[in-house]
């Protein structure tokens, strides 16, 4: 699981930003990646999934192993088992023992629906067979810290001292919520910034669209995605809308030299997990750490531990979305492909982007955290700007060659038109059925 590359780097920039450079591919190539992750009950109980045990993750994923074609992940030879891969297609798992389906790069959406349908195929079989449910949200309903597992995993030892120093909600962030995102190509560096910028700008409509985590602690508490209000009071060196610098003169140098003035999580070494919290990369490069110099591994795994809404890496991955149930999921990949890989939902996009101002886009995250599609950003309704991003990509998708794909995106509009995140239909249905915590889950499946 670790990237082994040690081609030593000298700190050039043009050196550090050729991790994107090598990425680039023609549009004719272009696919989307889908992650997802899911935390897990004991269907009885309505405890959280443990990690170890007869009815714990790891059980999931051997009993997966075994009758699937996968392969096990670990971090070391003979480590704890920590994810499983079939081809491009991976199954990880995150601090709190939340499983994280991460998708091949596919073509359209409805590879995704079917990636998606025989992913849940195979683990509803062994979760039923272990009395385990998945849940469709952003933020656990129920658990507090101390109900949680951890992951044996190093770089998660690491932050979970780290990130509270740095955030209130570092802990929550990495135990209690839960993303879809889409990972996205790009053909050169100035589409990329376009793409980058443009996307950065609209994700907090896009967050208010599919705002799903109004729940905490069992109860409900009028925020529509607690995990938007968690990612709000991130640690600000590595997460939130970017530097005003990185607006205003956009490049993967701008990036990269943002990235090197981030702390370091850990340095890993063979079986070793080397502390660099006290680090920014620019200091490794320049000071080494406990006698060992940076190499190309490093970088992109430091890279890989920054938490910006919208994120460079060998893709685009658009962050800023609440975990969803099946029937959303393949919508994520429809919009974003829409509206941005065909050129003139590009130029939309951009436009509207542009339209908006930073400051009135950062003041208004908290609001959509908790207002969702209610919210305003400036003098904008965020509802409205939702109906134009959705316009947008279900024109892209057309123009693009399959308009077909857009089918994926009529659950979405049909809440936007009705002015409601998914959020709302669900304080909705549990209400309905009960309103105590079996109707949260009986309403919040995945």
């Amino acid at each position: 699981m670790a990237n082994d590359d040690k081609t030593p780097l000298s700190g050039d920039l043009g050196e550090l930003a050729a991790l994107f450079t090598r990425a680039e591919k023609p549009s004719d190539r272009f696919a989307v990646g889908t992650e997802w992750e899911r935390a897990g009950l004991l269907a009885d109980t309505l405890e959280p999934v443990p990690y170890e045990g007869p009815r714990g993750v790891r059980t999931v994923l051997e009993r997966l192993q075994a009758r699937h074609g996968y392969s096990p992940l670990t971090e070391s030879a003979g480590g704890p088992l920590l994810g499983l891969e079939r081809g491009r297609e991976n199954i990880t798992l995150e601090p709190a023992a939340q499983i994280e389906l991460s998708g091949a790069p596919l073509r359209t959406a409805h590879e995704t629906a079917e990636e998606v349908a025989r992913h849940l195929a195979e683990v509803d079989e062994v979760s039923a067979e272990l009395g385990i449910v998945w849940l469709g949200l952003g933020f656990h309903p129920f658990a507090t810290h101390d109900d949680l597992p951890w992951v044996p995993k190093s770089r998660y030892g690491v932050m979970r001292t780290y990130l509270p120093t740095r955030s209130p909600t570092g802990l929550d962030m990495m135990r209690r919520t839960q993303t879809v995102q889409a990972n996205l190509d790009y053909p050169d560096e100035a589409t990329a910034m376009r793409m980058l910028v443009a996307s950065i700008k609209l994700q907090p409509v896009v967050t208010a669209m599919f705002a799903n985590s109004p729940w905490v602690e069992g109860r409900a508490t009028g925020e529509r995605s607690r995990r938007a209000s968690v990612w709000v009071q991130m640690d600000p060196d590595r997460s939130g809308l970017l530097p005003r610098a990185f607006h205003t003169d956009p490049s993967y140098r701008t990036y990269v030299e943002w990235a090197l003035d981030v702390p370091m999580f850990i340095v890993k070494r063979d079986d070793r997990a080397l502390r660099a919290t006290h680090l920014t990369f620019r200091q490794f490069l320049r000071d080494g750490l406990e006698g060992e110099r940076a190499h190309a591994g490093d970088w992109e795994t430091h890279v890989n531990t920054l938490f910006p809404e919208v994120r460079l890496k060998r893709t685009l991955e658009m962050r800023g979305l609440d975990a969803q149930d099946r029937t959303l999921i393949p919508a994520v990949p429809a919009l974003f492909k829409g509206l941005l890989y065909d050129p003139t939902a590009l130029a939309g996009a951009v436009a509207l982007a542009d339209s908006l101002a930073l400051d009135d886009i950062e003041a208004a995250r908290p609001a959509i955290a908790h207002d969702a599609l209610r919210a305003r950003i400036g003098s904008r309704s965020v509802a409205a700007l939702a109906g134009d991003v959705l316009d947008l990509a279900r024109a892209g998708l057309a123009r693009l060659g399959d308009p077909s794909e857009a089918r994926y995106l009529e659950p979405l509009a049909s809440l936007v038109e009705a002015g409601q995140c998914p959020a709302d239909a669900r304080l909705e249905a549990a209400a309905a059925a009960g309103g105590d915590r079996a109707a949260i889950v009986s309403v919040s499946r995945a």
